[in-house]
């Protein structure tokens, strides 16, 4: 087959995964084609979001790749924050990556709220803000920073330009794609009063640092206002690593009034058809101990789900 009709196989393909109605064979050919034949002859395009964005994208990377083929990016959590983000709310985007869930919160919480896109590595950081300006979101206001229990300097280690989202201070001895040093800070100096005040949904991805991120954010627990929600990737190897442990994580924002819902999430590209379509089911309470990465909900409702 030559490059030429390989290319635009790929390009009817996405199209038919990501505009055509039903299901038939998306999942087979989302994960059995399209996904390695974008991560290996990556294209360079700007993607549109399914919430309006215009996103630049390189295919080699995931989280761009998924923008490319379906509009979205964990598809559970874009509805959920759809549910709980109105306008006037803030939300705070702990590990903005290229700012995908900033420039949708940016979308959701209108220009009288606030969105705080908070990203350690310098290219993301340059990534979301140029998505702001692209897109017009000056309710962004973004903070090239590490987040972290202490003020200090971090290391962060990339070990695959496929996923350039895996930038990580969890100690790795492979090949390196790439390292940065970044400043860190707690939380609550990140943070201004009316930031912590109106924060609807604070969104934790660091990537096996949540538990250093957690503590620093616990002297403003207490003064979140009362619906809000946390939500955090949880990584139980990646943190174990750090000297961290899930078990305290969960302690610590138990103790501030927080039960724990657990978010679906799959990043299987045969899942996303499927997840697309399907409408956000009530979050189950977190029982028994978490033993992998999960995403897990915040909240202070006590109940066997959160709705």
């Amino acid at each position: 087959m030559s490059n030429c009709t390989a290319e635009l196989l790929a390009s009817a393909g996405r199209q038919y995964v990501r505009h055509c109605p039903g299901s038939l064979g998306k999942p087979w050919l989302a994960a059995k084609c399209l996904n390695p034949y974008l991560r290996d002859r990556p294209r360079r395009r700007v993607a549109q979001t399914r919430f309006g964005a215009a996103v630049p994208v390189d295919t080699q990377d995931l989280i761009q790749r998924y923008i490319y083929m379906f509009g979205t990016w964990e598809p559970h959590m874009t509805r959920w924050l759809g549910q709980r983000l109105r306008p006037g709310d803030t939300f705070v985007d702990v590990g903005a990556n290229i700012g995908y869930f900033s420039l949708l919160a940016a979308h959701l919480v209108g220009p009288s709220g606030r969105v705080v896109a908070i990203e350690a590595s310098p290219a993301f950081h340059r990534s979301v803000l140029a998505n702001a300006r692209r897109n017009a979101c000056r309710n962004v206001r973004a903070v090239n920073t590490a987040v972290s229990d202490a003020r200090g300097a971090l290391r962060f280690t990339l070990a695959s330009s496929r996923n350039l989202g895996a930038n990580s201070i969890v100690p790795y001895d492979g090949p390196a794609e790439s390292c940065f040093e970044a400043q860190a800070l707690p939380l609550t100096e990140v943070l201004t009063a009316s930031e912590v005040a109106g924060a609807r949904v604070i969104k934790v991805d660091v990537e096996g640092a949540e538990g250093s991120v957690v503590r620093g954010m616990a002297p403003l627990l207490d003064q979140l206002r009362p619906d809000a929600e946390v939500t955090v990737e949880v990584t139980p190897e990646r943190m174990s690593r750090l000297g961290d442990s899930v078990d305290e994580l969960l302690a610590t924002m138990r103790e501030h009034g927080f039960q724990a819902y657990r978010q679906p999430n799959d990043y299987a590209p045969e899942s996303y058809p499927a997840a697309i379509r399907c409408a956000n089911a009530p979050l189950a309470r977190l029982r028994g101990p978490v033993v992998e990465e999960c995403d897990l909900v915040f909240s202070r409702v006590d109940a066997d789900a959160l709705p």
